[in-house]
């Protein structure tokens, strides 16, 4: 007969002992490396300004990105502690560090203060403007964690303003003013691929009891919807803003067509049920991957080439 595992060891707060580089390799994994790609948001604004090879905006946008890796890895820690027990259950979520054992509740809890409070210390060293950023980036993911993902559209729209504050971290540490059109883009942008997050999670209806409690609420048909409003008003949005810019609109224009393609193709995903994690999804998928690369070319020609 099998024997049950010690409690502390299922607790995660007895990790079996190995070598200090493996400990460390699982730290970092639990600090979910891969999720940080969604941090090179912080290069939109200067990007989009033209202001990337102005002096020292390159080093404050990749201050920007460390802190935002720091303090988004500090929320992993946080809420993989917290749902430790739910996590333990799921399919996939069980490999992670804390649920598995590998990674003690203690140890992860001090990983994520320490990385919580460097972050901010950095980011007030880059300026004060990016600390307040940074300090609204954790109390909305920290909430999120503990409050609104149990909310019906409050979810949707709390994982949303998280994209919307790495993109505002981009442009508050190189002092860049961020256009009404930028705003609006990169909201609807966010709100389109968390609501396709929520349709795909809806589309796959894992057991019931290992499934988000807010996913029960929501309706394939209203998650549509979501998506089609958010694609139209980031479409729209785009688009004025490219004709806005006569001196560049043959490039501006140009990007339209690649970017209407990309929410296309993207939607068609969501509506097949794969687009679950967005930052492995947009690598995975060809047709993805080269409309990103061509719509980045058309609009990096429009800001960089004739000035």
């Amino acid at each position: 007969m099998a024997h049950p595992l010690p409690e502390a060891l299922l607790d995660g707060r007895r990790a079996p002992s190995r070598s200090p580089w493996r400990s460390l390799g699982v730290l970092v994994r639990a600090c979910r490396p891969r999720q940080w790609t969604k941090n090179l948001l912080v290069l939109a604004a200067p990007l989009a300004a033209g202001a990337i090879d102005w002096p020292g905006v390159a080093v404050k946008v990749a201050g920007a990105f460390v802190v935002l890796c720091m303090l988004s890895s500090a929320t992993y820690l946080f809420n993989d502690v917290r749902d430790r027990e739910q996590d333990r259950v799921h399919p996939r979520k069980r490999t992670r560090p804390i649920a598995a054992g590998e990674l003690s509740v203690r140890t992860a809890i001090a990983a994520g203060v320490a990385l919580a409070v460097a972050g901010l210390a950095l980011a007030a060293a880059i300026t004060p403007g990016l600390a307040a950023v940074g300090a609204g980036y954790m109390a909305v993911t920290m909430s999120y964690s503990l409050w609104w993902r149990r909310v019906v559209v409050v979810d949707i729209l709390a994982i949303a303003a998280g994209f919307v504050l790495r993109a505002l971290a981009g442009g508050v540490a190189t002092d860049i003013y961020l256009s009404r059109w930028f705003a609006i883009v990169t909201a609807c942008g966010a709100i389109f691929l968390v609501a396709a997050k929520r349709y795909a999670e809806l589309h796959e209806r894992v057991t019931p009891r290992l499934e988000r409690a807010t996913l029960r609420r929501y309706s394939l048909r209203g998650l549509r919807l979501t998506l089609a409003a958010a694609a139209s008003l980031a479409s729209i949005a785009y688009i004025s803003w490219a004709f806005t810019r006569p001196s560049h609109l043959l490039w501006y224009g140009l990007s339209i067509v690649p970017f209407l393609l990309w929410l296309g193709r993207y939607a068609s995903l969501a509506g097949a049920g794969a687009a679950q994690a967005p930052e492995e999804l947009i690598l995975r998928d060809r047709t993805l991957l080269a409309l990103s690369l061509v719509w980045g070319l058309l609009f990096l020609g429009g800001v960089y080439v004739g000035r």
